[in-house]
């Protein structure tokens, strides 16, 4: 029954060998203090070379986009240099790579700033506590970002696509979900801007635009997605009217003709985020006519499932792409899918250990063989 699954898939100017995809997932491998890539993320890449398009983690447009410790960005030389042998692991290995690109808006703490506030679309905090070097701590209030500030912050963007292009990417995608900076400047509960970039849906989705304009300037539409998160709250980031929010937001990535659309959406058990607020991917189905990709809590099953009765394209799997670097096959073949440890160490820690030590279905095999 899955073979739906397996069938490739146009998308702008890629094509997926299957509809299973890696979700983008933040591992906290990179070395600090520069947030440079290494051979070990090389190798888990690789690892996952399977799927019909890898999402990388999400990486940092810029110093004051990223306050994850040991996420990568992509805004130096030298991180670019690093990329390389990365992405090319991964074209070696027969798969597709996508850089996935982030600026976390007022989820930066002061700590990664030499005590400097974080920007974002208004003056608001976010719930809860950052991760520090130094350990949790309380999020800080950040600063409306100026009409220089947005246009600096595009800048941004733009630069980081160019050297996504330049380290060999076979794409790129907008990171909008999950209530960093693009999303803070969607949603209604953290976008007060009485200006162009606030109010209305369609000046709510100005700077999404915008941000897409200088990426499809570097990339060309046909290499160019997104991530959105439209239902529930996320990192104290909500709206109160999605589908009129996320509508627009699908009407713009349609009128701009992106290769693909990615939605996270939770429903009411999910694992992380579990919400009542309906999903809202049947509305931007019908307005969005490009590569949609659904994510959340998926089995293979259910996976197949929505892709056979056209819901979606493809399906993006986050967690269990930690813990079975062959997922695809696994799906495949209907062999076991290994549980995640879940253990926050085995996630961000930056060691090998939970990163790329899980066996593949033929070495388990050939284990149990011996």
């Amino acid at each position: 029954m899955h073979d739906v699954l397996f069938q490739p898939l146009k998308m702008g100017a890629l094509e997926a060998k299957n509809r299973i995809f890696m979700a983008p997932l933040t591992r906290g491998r990179a070395a600090e203090p520069m947030f440079v890539p290494n051979a070990m993320m090389g190798t888990y890449y690789r690892q996952r070379a399977g799927a019909g398009l890898i999402l990388t983690e999400a990486t940092g447009i810029s110093v004051e986009g990223l306050g994850w410790p040991s996420a990568p960005g992509i805004w130096s030389d030298e991180q670019v240099e690093a990329w390389k042998p990365i992405v090319e692991g991964v074209h070696e290995a027969g798969g597709l790579i996508a850089m996935q690109l982030w600026h976390m808006g007022r989820l930066v703490h002061p700590y990664f700033l030499g005590g400097n506030p974080p920007v974002s679309a208004s003056a608001t905090s976010a719930p809860g506590e950052a991760h520090t070097p130094a350990g949790k701590q309380a999020y800080a209030e950040a600063r409306a970002m100026t009409k220089d500030d947005i246009a600096r912050t595009i800048g941004d963007y733009r630069r980081a696509a160019e050297n996504a292009k330049k380290a060999g990417f076979d794409a790129v995608q907008l990171h909008g979900a999950n209530g960093y900076l693009i999303d803070q400047f969607l949603r209604d509960s953290t976008n007060l801007r009485e200006d162009e970039y606030g109010g209305s849906v369609a000046n709510r989705t100005r700077f999404m635009r915008e941000v897409l304009e200088a990426l499809v300037d570097v990339w060309g539409a046909d290499r160019v997605g997104i991530r959105l998160s439209p239902n529930g709250e996320t990192q104290g980031c909500d709206d109160s009217d999605p589908a009129a929010t996320f509508g627009a937001a699908a009407e713009v990535i349609e009128e701009m003709g992106l290769a693909f659309l990615e939605l996270r959406e939770p429903g009411p058990d999910g694992t992380f985020g579990a919400t009542e607020v309906p999903k809202q991917s049947p509305l931007i189905r019908s307005i969005y006519s490009g590569a949609l990709v659904l994510n959340s809590d998926y089995s293979g099953d259910e996976a197949a499932s929505d892709v056979e009765a056209g819901r979606c394209d493809a399906v993006s799997f986050g967690r269990p792409y930690i813990s079975n670097p062959d997922l695809a096959d696994r799906i495949r073949k209907g062999a076991h899918i290994n549980p995640n440890k879940d253990v926050p160490k085995s996630w961000y820690f930056p060691i090998a250990e939970g990163y790329i030590d899980y066996p593949t279905l033929e070495e388990e095999r050939a284990e149990n063989a011996a």
